[in-house]
């Protein structure tokens, strides 16, 4: 199994982007799929998660990020909104075979490799 995450970059304050995470070797229709990051110094933070229900989102990105996911693609986005310079991370996917949502890092199996986003002030 591996996951991919993709899109991160450079960007302003203010700024937006798109981050992806496809997943191959099996399918994760149905199960958690979620955010993470971490940033330099820092413990690795929830960022979000989508299951069959609601989405759950850490409340630093709450009403500026939201994530989605694509079945069909095997892939879940979490589109980045309003970005401020303490959004600077490492991101990563992450993924669980249950339905139920955990906020926390160890609770997940699967894991990509990360995309950084810098957001410069």
């Amino acid at each position: 199994v591996q996951l991919q995450a993709s899109g991160g970059g450079l960007v302003q304050a203010g700024g937006s982007l798109r981050l992806s995470c496809a997943a191959s070797g099996r399918t994760f229709s149905g199960y958690v799929m979620g955010w993470f990051r971490q940033a330099l110094g820092k413990e690795r933070e929830f960022v979000a998660a989508i299951s069959i229900g609601s989405p759950v989102y850490g409340d630093s990105v709450k009403g500026r990020f939201t994530i989605s996911r694509d079945n069909d693609k095997n892939t879940v986005y979490l589109q980045v909104d309003s970005l401020k310079p303490e959004d600077t991370a490492v991101y990563y996917c992450a993924a669980r075979l249950t339905t139920v949502i955990n906020r926390s890092a160890s609770q997940y199996r699967y894991w990509g490799p990360g995309t950084q986003v810098t957001v410069s002030s």
